[in-house]
């Protein structure tokens, strides 16, 4: 039942990759020869609205480690809005594939960032504000994505619980997280079944 085999790449894939073998090689090297240089490099691909004082702080004797302290950035932002001047606008950003056959969704950047928009001001009305801690339990569909950039947009933390999750297991995160409000599905489809999904959050609830 084991078998090992190699298959490589076409010749076409790898003149349209964007990177090559020696690329990565020298890359992988300075990102352990010169880890602050090399992630400081990787983070100007990002757009930020403060720059950070320093790339790299840690005190690994207590455990402390702080990335790009002083910098001031947002995941939403990077992920939509930047793209939204551009061509890219129009382009899909995310592809869905429902669990029936046939069942597909297309977001492009901008038809995301205008879901992701309506979405966090469905957050801001149930009171959820920058810090508040929100958990997401539903099932693999773009729902799932756009409360988290949702979240992210207005500076909400967000916990995703995996959606084929028992009462129990979902008790036990919202133990830790305590969050101020969960989102949530009446139910899910997996695998061909049901999961009742606002039941499993009633349960672990009481």
């Amino acid at each position: 039942m084991f078998e090992s085999k190699k298959y490589a790449p076409s010749e076409e894939f790898v003149r349209n990759s964007n990177l090559t073998k020696d690329q990565y090689e020298e890359m992988y090297k300075k990102s352990i020869s010169d880890p602050e240089g090399f992630w400081g490099e990787q983070a100007e691909r990002l757009t930020w609205f403060k720059k950070w004082d320093k790339v790299l702080e840690h005190d690994f004797a207590n455990a402390k480690v702080e990335w790009f302290k002083g910098g001031k950035l947002n995941v939403a932002y990077n992920c939509l809005d930047r793209h939204l001047q551009t061509p890219a606008k129009n382009k899909a950003a995310i592809i869905w594939v429902g669990d029936k056959p046939g069942e597909t969704r297309t977001y492009t950047y901008q038809q995301l960032h205008r879901e992701v928009s309506l979405h966090a001001n469905v957050l801001k009305r149930f009171g959820i504000k920058r810090g508040d801690r929100v958990l997401i339990y539903l099932p693999m569909i773009p729902e799932l994505a756009i409360f988290a950039l949702a979240c992210t947009r207005i500076g909400a933390v967000h916990s995703v619980v995996f959606g084929g999750f028992s009462p129990e297991s979902l008790q036990s995160r919202i133990d830790d997280a305590k969050p101020s409000l969960i989102v949530t599905s009446d139910a899910g489809f997996r695998g061909g079944r049901i999961i009742d999904m606002k039941k499993n959050i009633d349960e672990a609830l009481q």
